[in-house]
């Protein structure tokens, strides 16, 4: 198959997902969807494709900014302020990692997400 078929069919798909979902769901697809760029911007820096890192940590940086935007500060309280917190942190781990070229801080904001994940799938489980 060839990429342009692959982003064709991977963005109607998610189109699909993203009409039918919850706000935790709509959460676990952006999360899947900066992880996987991630990915992405570790192997830029290690292969030295610094155009397409800065353009993939953009990228990160833009996700990060949408699950922080969705945050409601009035009624989360607490939580809603760790959250934004920890996404601030991330995206200046990730503004480092480009200025760096440090894969290892890619790794540290991965470790995070990943973790944040599992709970809000436990939240979508709990939820039905």
């Amino acid at each position: 198959m060839n990429q342009e078929a692959y982003r064709s069919y991977h963005s109607v798909n998610l189109g699909a997902q993203v009409a039918h979902a919850s706000p935790v769901k709509l959460v676990l697809l952006l999360t899947d969807g900066l992880l996987e760029e991630l990915v992405r911007a570790r192997a830029h820096i290690e292969h030295r494709r610094y155009e397409l890192k800065a353009r993939s940590l953009d990228r990160c940086v833009d996700m990060l900014n949408g699950l922080s935007s969705a945050l409601d500060f009035e009624q989360g309280g607490e939580v809603c302020q760790n959250l934004g917190q920890l996404y601030e942190y991330c995206a200046d781990r990730l503004y480092r990692a480009g200025i760096n070229l440090d894969p290892a801080l890619i790794d540290e904001v991965s470790g995070l997400l990943t973790t944040l994940r599992r709970g809000w799938q436990g939240m979508q489980q709990r939820l039905g």
